[in-house]
């Protein structure tokens, strides 16, 4: 009975390894492999999250192996998101000490997350370089990924600079990130910009599907407030459309 016990102990831990939830106005938030709170941050409420290092650890000789994992909070209530809208103020620091020199306040969204976290897409900004003097560095502001195949150094590897690409954020500042999601495009919108500074325009996952998270990696304290998701359906562009005609 004692081993039984035990056994049944264990299974709920690993159940519940990233089933912390915290409720910011009336959305909930599951954390998984992030420590978090509810805090008041420049009098406003918002989510503060840093990646758990303990659930994941970090290494910086294997860092494509070790970043861009599955850290981040998962919103709740919506587990179908396809094609649509994401948009959220997002607020970014560095950790200090630092946990590794090449931190660069890493920060952003995941979407079309599977339940189990097997696979999702990514779009975040690495803020420290985006007000860069050096222009090569300001052509990596921001990153797309697609876990678990296509993470950064592996984009890079393959495909220099087509997922990668400038945006004019910084660190200690509030940044509205829209993501406009529409069947394999994504276009990234900084600050009410008319126009993105950002786009993939064929994005490498399987998932089609799933939920959306927020996202931060290593050294990094995140602050999120004013999350919004519009889910639409498919929208296909006019060039597409002559294309099919012809």
């Amino acid at each position: 009975m004692k081993k039984l016990n035990l056994l049944i102990l264990g299974v709920f831990l690993a159940q519940n390894a990233f089933s912390q939830i915290l409720q910011l106005k009336k959305q909930e938030f599951e954390l998984h492999n992030v420590t978090g709170e509810i805090v008041t941050f420049q009098g406003k409420k918002a989510l503060r999250i840093e990646r758990d290092l303990k659930a994941i650890p970090f290494d910086s000789l294997r860092i494509e192996a070790t970043v861009d994992e599955t850290h981040y909070a998962r919103l709740l209530g919506l587990e179908d998101f396809e094609n649509g809208s994401i948009e959220v103020k997002l607020y970014s620091q560095l950790q200090d000490p630092a946990p590794y020199s090449g931190i660069a306040g890493f920060i952003g969204l995941y979407f079309r997350i599977q339940e189990d976290d097997s696979a999702f897409e990514s779009i975040y900004v690495r803020p420290k370089v985006g007000r860069s003097t050096n222009q090569r560095s300001r052509n990596h502001t921001v990153q797309y990924f697609s876990y678990p195949d296509y993470k950064f150094d592996t984009l890079r590897k393959i495909a220099p600079y087509r997922y990668e690409g400038s945006a004019p954020v910084a660190l200690n500042e509030w940044i509205t990130m829209r993501i406009e999601v529409n069947g394999e495009t994504a276009e990234l919108f900084i600050n009410d910009m008319k126009y993105s500074s950002f786009i993939v325009d064929k994005m490498l996952g399987t998932s089609k599907k799933g939920f959306v998270g927020l996202y931060v990696d290593i050294g990094t304290i995140g602050y999120f407030r004013d999350l919004k998701v519009t889910k639409r359906a498919l929208q296909v562009k006019k060039s597409d459309e002559k294309e099919i005609a012809i």
